[in-house]
């Protein structure tokens, strides 16, 4: 699925609306909020796996596709959320046919060893380039309260680049607290904490394969 809006649609994106079908996910799934959403049936390393290694994969092809008919052919900078987004960017970079830069920024939001974003948003690395006059994409690997996304979709904009939009891997609308959306969304999910694919807890388990299910019990 890939929502419009979010970002503002300069002349480097196509602005027209798009759409696609929801993911098809290959284990059991429900229904949220009108959308197709993949729920846990296997384990990997004694993990419930939520989206499988190969539903990631082929769900970010079918994004970088969407967004290289949006460039339109025009230069495009990623600037990638650090430490989450690092997968999700390098993967969604080769599959988009661009000349593409990249670009990273790293904020906290999550005291360590927490579950629960503490609503400050703290700059700990600013961005190395500038990118006034330049297409922009935010690439996140959750979209949550939207607080991280919505301050520096704010912070970024004040630099005036051509275009501004976000792609996030996942998406959890029933925790919004600011009023912001992606651009592109590879997977809407429940209010789950999870855990694979550059995400973490106390910095474990980024390198896992699979977005899995942090189990409640787990020790930090």
């Amino acid at each position: 699925m890939i929502r419009p809006g979010g970002g503002t649609a300069g002349a480097g994106f196509s602005s027209r609306a798009a759409s696609a079908s929801p993911p098809i996910c290959t284990v059991r799934t429900i229904d949220f909020s009108g959308d197709t959403v993949c729920m846990a049936t296997t384990t990997f390393q004694g993990l419930e796996v939520l989206i499988s290694r190969q539903q990631i994969a082929e769900r970010v092809i079918e994004m970088g596709e969407q967004i290289t008919r949006d460039l339109k052919g025009e230069k495009l900078v990623m600037i990638g959320v650090l430490k989450g987004a690092a997968p999700f960017l390098a993967d969604l970079a080769r599959a988009i046919d661009a000349d593409a830069t990249f670009d990273f920024v790293a904020v906290k939001s999550y005291p360590k060893g927490s579950q629960t974003s503490s609503g400050a948003v703290q700059v700990i690395k600013d961005l190395d380039e500038p990118i006034e006059g330049k297409n922009v994409l935010i690439v996140e690997d959750i979209l949550d309260t939207g607080l991280t996304l919505a301050y520096l979709r704010k912070i970024f904009l004040q630099q005036h680049p051509k275009s501004l939009r976000i792609a996030t891997l996942l998406d959890k609308p029933s925790r919004r607290v600011e009023k912001i959306e992606a651009d592109y969304v590879g997977f809407p999910i429940p209010n789950l904490f999870v855990i694979g694919y550059g995400m973490d807890f106390a910095e474990r388990y980024r390198n896992l394969p699979d977005i899995c299910l942090m189990p409640p019990d787990q020790p930090a």
